[in-house]
């Protein structure tokens, strides 16, 4: 992964050399946690002179470092840890390379040219693959507002060979301007986990102070703050809410004219008073809770059990003598065994949980007999074309007296204040259905199965948008087993547009 930072003006612009204390005419090297740094000048002379730095990451000795754990846990024996962007693309990685490498130039520090580093310069910095999880909106709504005279952001093809297969999520990023040099290191520090959205290292209580010191004079009052600051703490509610709540009195003490200083003090002194939200998923899972107490149902299949978040939940209440977890990916069923400390239960409760390996488009007689079954946030990780497989799986083949479906309400999107207008949720979501479209698909799997069906929202019923989450709950009314035809009743949709009128369906 490389960037390089390029400087233009009419004194010596070798004098980038002594901002960075790194000299032009050696090639230096340097280890940090997660590789080795180079910094090399390409090219340095009066009119022109560039920088650049150059992190090798080796993915391999990262896990080995981790002791054989990856992000969230995992085993070493995961193919991520092993084939990855890493090596090639900008990420917190090479925010961690920075502050090591160009230490006293964040600090805006030069012993030997400080009035150098206390005036704008003409720079333009250029990071061929930097990962952009927003695109290239993003990238302009993250840099416009920070002085910079020219932002491009020019998405990086799949294969430039194949145009077809589209864009990848990764762009080249060119900023040109006249910015003090510190200033432009420190909103990269930022900024570049952020579009990655991702940190690669644990997020602690003191990553709160780094990006107050690297936001200085210019996040208080960026238009994205909030973004950018769930983004950098990996979404941990309580250290973002402490950065909003210090921020905030940056900016108030900046409008007063006041001494900055201050802020830690004012913000011990604070009162907390605001609740903390219930997370979106923890809402879900409650709903789900209710509807099986509800329905009394004592033998529950979790089909696409995940991790096992329900199927812990389920765990806790005794009612529920017999939990199935389904998942077709091996890895989430060890972490899922792992969450439920399965080798730690006693026997009896052991014998209350099983998790099977299987795939939900396909029959298995396991699954039959049950209570109650859960598909969470599953249906929209399947291509459409594959809906009518898991349905007779599901509904004709293992027939629960029960069925709980929770699917995205895409019409909710538009809420979504971090997710780009046209994006789904999640990069594995093959589509996600309006409030319309999801009923019309489980209104005619309970009409071909024998069941009836009715609607829940989960999480705030917007007027206008509806819920983030949209639950059907069915329950069987025809106790004898269908003998099902596995008809493609999924909307038809198309690509670009989305989905097709049934009036045009039928022309």
């Amino acid at each position: 992964m490389t960037i390089s930072i390029t400087g233009t003006q009419e004194r010596p612009a070798t004098d980038l050399g002594f901002l960075l204390h790194k000299h032009p005419d050696k090639a230096q090297t340097f280890t940090t946690a997660h590789g080795t740094a180079h910094v090399l000048y390409p090219e340095a002379n009066a009119e022109r002179c560039t920088a650049a730095l150059l992190l090798e990451v080796d993915p391999v000795a990262l896990v080995r470092r981790g002791k054989g754990k990856g992000r969230g846990g995992a085993p070493d024996a995961a193919l991520a840890q092993y084939v990855n962007d890493r090596p090639y693309a900008v990420s917190s990685l090479f925010s961690v390379a920075m502050s090591t490498v160009f230490k006293s130039a964040l600090r805006g520090v030069c012993a030997a040219l400080p009035e150098r580093a206390a005036e704008p310069l003409p720079l333009r910095i250029e990071i061929p693959a930097l990962p952009a999880r927003g695109g290239v909106e993003l990238v302009a709504r993250l840099f416009g507002p920070l002085g910079w005279s020219a932002v491009s952001a020019e998405p990086v093809p799949l294969d430039a060979q194949f145009p077809q297969w589209g864009d990848s999520r990764y762009v080249r990023l060119v900023l040109e301007g006249e910015l003090l040099l510190a200033d432009a290191l420190r909103q990269l520090y930022v900024l570049l986990p952020v579009l990655d959205d991702a940190k690669h290292y644990w997020v602690a209580p003191d990553e709160v102070d780094k990006l107050l010191r690297a936001g200085e004079g210019w996040l208080a009052a960026h238009p994205e703050q909030k973004l950018i600051t769930s983004r950098y703490l990996a979404r941990r509610w309580g250290l973002t809410r402490q950065a909003a709540e210090r921020l905030e009195l940056v900016r108030l003490a900046e409008a007063d004219g006041l001494e900055v200083e201050d802020v830690d003090n004012a913000v011990d002194e604070s009162v907390d008073t605001e609740e903390r939200p219930v997370p979106l998923a923890e809402q879900r899972r409650d709903a789900i809770l209710g509807v099986l107490r509800a329905t009394g149902a004592a033998r529950v299949l979790d089909l696409g059990c995940g991790q096992g978040q329900l199927v812990q939940a389920l765990l806790r209440d005794v009612r529920f003598t017999d939990i199935v977890g389904v998942d077709v990916s091996v890895r989430a069923l060890t972490v899922a065994g792992r969450r439920l400390r399965l080798e730690r239960l006693g026997e009896r409760q052991a014998g209350r949980v099983t998790l099977l390996q299987g795939s939900l488009t396909y029959t298995d007689k396991r699954l039959a007999g049950y209570d109650a079954a859960v598909l969470s946030e599953v249906i929209e990780h399947l291509d459409l074309e594959r809906l009518p497989a898991l349905e007779y799986a599901v509904f004709a083949a293992a027939r629960p007296a029960t069925v709980i479906v929770t699917t995205p309400n895409v019409e909710y999107n538009v809420r979504w204040e971090t997710l780009p207008a046209g994006h789904v949720r999640h990069g594995d979501h093959r589509f996600e259905w309006t409030r319309e479209e999801f009923r019309g698909w489980a209104a005619e799997v309970a009409a071909r199965h024998g069941y009836e069906v009715r609607y829940t929202p989960v999480g705030p019923d917007d007027p206008e948008v509806g819920p983030p989450t949209q639950m059907a709950v069915f329950r069987r009314t025809d106790p004898t087993p269908k003998t099902a035809v596995k008809t493609d009743s999924t909307p038809k949709t198309d690509p670009k547009t989305g989905p097709i009128p049934k009036e045009e369906q039928a022309a």
